[in-house]
């Protein structure tokens, strides 16, 4: 008979998960349904033991309630309780709650004010969810986040918000059970906060004479004045405070020693060179930064106390990242510097000024947190690492004992396309969609049980040189911040990405209610190069009915009659294929375009010597073979990014093929440290193992051809086709990043 109970009892309960969907953002740790529902009521009685901040907030979310405060004597509908001594004992975050639903009511269960305010959240969009039906399934939450820094970044010095909008903006973290709000302050093109003792910094270093616009390589200005655009003190205190209602860590971004500009145009003392200088009017990285002498480290420390006694966080975030070397080496006084303390090289003096700057913040009770820059030279006593560039920097903090925040550029960077580049607007390069935000892991792999326990959490970056309006703000960061909320929460899982998208497509509702602008990518076409027998083939997809995919080859825009998308397309010659969705006969997505070039290399078979860049790596080496030649204009999908490596390429053409020409493509966009190739050379093979050179070409001969190589290489014929080309090394004097590893971008490789 008990057995014959338990079945019936887990029968009952999967009937009753599967006719509950739930559109929760993030997902909770666990969650028990139960028979029953909660009718909603009209008039919505709240506990009068309840938060009274947090419960201010969810009678402002839920303004189609009406809520009173219960009389003691009456059940009221929502219910707090703080867990029990012995459970406070095995708490191990403040952030943990328990939400219950039951036909009696709702109680929320918390160790504090900021977990009741989570358990909130989740609240909010039960309601959102079941407003119309008026009824919220019975059920049992348990929940706490994975990791304890959930983190968001703007970017207000290359573009300037107003307090309201970021307030906005902090509404929209707290929505989604983010907790850390990094606001990037100071950079070459604008200083953003009053500092009273030195005034000039917000006189002079919060406007620039124009702006950058369009793409980097068009090096077009708008000609018009910027700023000056600041934040006074008493509107800092005022967002701070409004964060931290909302349960909020504010960290501040003060840039030393590089990106300095604004500040150096200000007080052009504290550089290595008289100047003058002006706030940077492009985007990019410069050589003039921060000297490492006495008065600028005065300077530093009493823009520090005034920084503090501003933001509670425990952490400051000191920037450290892209920090040229050429002012200090040409420096008379940094190099007695680095002769007086036994430093090895400029590297060194970058960490005796990091290990300074430390020594100060910690000095008044606080802490430093940097990008992975500071470990250049050896890492300061008690400094966190922002992990940007990759995965390597937070990996070897947390090897070394030092906490790490995971922000790696080709997951985490909402700069980037998220869509088709052609259909999406300008921005930075790279593409991280929302799949490839939901799939990341925080947790680098190399790490034990123990060192990954300094991995504090996960952040996302929006740098703003693109993002002209919050408009365009809440474009770029939604619905990637969907994903990176689940990720911070521990309950993402790759493997249901479809189940994660259907909720992600529910919260576009709250969205529109909201007015909030948000990005349509899911909407729009995938395409997807494959190899296949012939070639290639083209795979489209979409988040809707693949049925609805229509798609032309003629160059044509596809229309509600055109062929219906069934299989990959063959691509087995030169061709333009446009696809777009149709749902009832109405066009319902961006029309995508992609055009092929096709040659003899076009899908086959190839290996790299050097793999690319994280952040520049999409499809691997099968994207120099796809048939697709990349848009300059565009650091998306088509071109693969090598710092400081060569690209060493062997193409397997399957059999002996004849060709008499190759061909690739370079890029040079100096100001983010692009270089063209400074050489290539070409080696055919018949066995894979003995290669023959039969081409050769220099910096010069790729300077005039501006980085677009068609090498005229005679009749050939061979299995095997090797290209090296070769990265310009380490940038020289006189270019942004100077003395560190130019990048080497390139698209197709191809033979005709």
């Amino acid at each position: 008979m008990k057995r014959f109970l338990l079945l019936f009892s887990m029968i009952f309960s999967g009937l009753l998960f599967s006719q509950t969907q739930l559109n929760l953002i993030p997902y909770p740790q666990k969650v028990e349904f139960q028979k029953g529902e909660f009718i909603i009521p009209e008039n919505f009685k709240l506990d009068q033991n309840l938060p009274i901040n947090e419960t201010e907030y969810l009678k402002k979310r839920l303004n189609f309630l009406k809520f009173n405060y219960s009389r003691k004597e009456e059940n009221p509908d929502l219910t707090y309780l703080v867990f029990p001594p012995n459970d406070l004992k095995k708490l191990k975050k403040s952030e943990r709650y328990n939400l219950t639903v039951s036909s009696d009511g709702i109680t929320i269960q918390s160790a504090s004010d900021q977990g009741y305010f989570l358990a909130l959240q989740t609240l909010i969009q039960l309601f959102k969810q079941y407003k119309d039906s008026g009824k919220i399934p019975a059920m049992k939450i348990e929940d706490e986040p994975k990791f304890a820094w959930r983190g968001m970044h703007l970017d207000v010095c290359r573009h300037f918000f107003t307090v309201e909008e970021v307030k906005q903006y902090i509404d929209y973290l707290a929505m989604y059970k983010l907790n850390t709000f990094h606001w990037h302050l100071t950079d070459d093109q604008g200083w953003r906060i009053e500092i009273k003792k030195y005034p000039k910094l917000t006189q002079i270093g919060s406007k620039r004479k124009e702006s950058m616009i369009g793409a980097y390589v068009d090096n077009t200005f708008d000609g018009k004045p910027y700023g000056p655009y600041f934040y006074t003190q008493e509107q800092i205190k005022e967002v701070v405070k409004y964060a931290a209602e909302r349960h909020i860590t504010v960290v501040p971004e003060i840039e030393m020693p590089g990106h300095a500009l604004a500040a150096l145009s200000a007080y052009p003392e504290l550089a290595c060179t008289k100047g003058p200088f002006e706030s940077a009017t492009k985007w990019g990285v410069f050589d003039d930064v921060f000297c490492p002498k006495e008065e600028t480290f005065t300077f530093l420390q009493n823009v520090l106390d005034e920084v503090i006694k501003l933001f509670p966080s425990q952490y400051i975030h000191i920037g450290g990242d892209e920090c040229p070397k050429t002012r200090w080496k040409e420096c008379a006084h940094c190099q007695e510097l680095i002769k007086k303390n036994n430093l090895k090289d400029e590297h060194g003096l970058q960490s005796y000024f990091i290990h300074r700057i430390e020594k100060y913040v910690n000095s008044k009770g606080r802490k430093i947190i940097g990008w992975d820059e500071i470990l250049e030279g050896g890492l300061a006593p008690n400094a966190a690492v922002m992990s940007w560039t990759g995965i390597k920097g937070g990996t070897e903090a947390a090897k070394s004992g030092h906490f790490a925040v995971m922000t790696p550029g080709s997951y985490c960077y909402f700069d980037h396309y998220q869509g088709d580049p052609q259909t999406e607007p300008n921005a930075f390069g790279g593409f991280t969609p929302l799949e490839k935000v939901y799939s990341y892991n925080p947790i680098p792999s190399e790490l034990n049980a123990e060192q990954s326990k300094y991995i504090l959490g996960v952040q996302a970056n929006l740098w703003t040189e693109y993002i002209l309006d919050f408009k365009q703000v809440q474009y770029m960061i939604f619905p990637r911040l969907f994903a990176l909320s689940e990720v911070g929460w521990g309950t993402s899982n790759p493997e249901n990405y479809k189940e994660f998208e259907n909720r992600v497509v529910e919260h576009f509702k709250i969205l529109d209610k909201m007015n909030i602008n948000y990005a349509k990518s899911i909407y729009n076409i995938s395409g997807k190069v494959i190899p296949s027998k012939n070639g290639v083939s083209y795979e489209l997809s979409t988040s809707q009915n693949p049925n609805g995919i229509k798609y032309a080859i003629d160059g044509s825009e596809p229309k509600s009659n055109s062929a219906t998308y069934q299989n990959p397309i063959p691509v087995s010659q030169s061709m333009t294929i446009k696809s777009a969705y149709f749902e009832n006969g109405v066009l319902k997505s961006a029309i995508s375009s992609q055009d092929f070039k096709t040659s003899k290399t076009t899908g086959k078979s190839i290996t790299l010597e050097h793999q690319p860049s994280e952040n520049y790596s999409f499809g691997g080496a099968f994207t120099l073979v796809d048939g697709i030649i990349g848009n300059v204009k565009q650091l998306g999908k088509t071109w693969l990014g090598f710092q400081g490596k060569d690209v060493v390429a062997t193409i397997d053409l399957g059999e002996k093929t004849q060709f008499s020409e190759v061909y690739f493509n370079t890029l040079d966009n100096k100001g983010s440290w692009i270089h063209f190739a400074k050489s290539a050379t070409i080696s055919i093979s018949d066995d894979g193992k003995n290669f023959k050179t039969i081409k050769e070409i220099g910096k010069n001969e790729i300077l005039k051809a501006k980085g677009k190589i068609n090498l005229k290489v005679g009749n050939q014929s061979a299995k095997f086709i090797k290209i090296k080309i070769g990265n310009a090394g380490i940038i020289p004097a006189g270019n942004p990043g100077a003395d560190s590893k130019a990048w080497l971008f390139v698209d197709e490789i191809g033979a005709q």
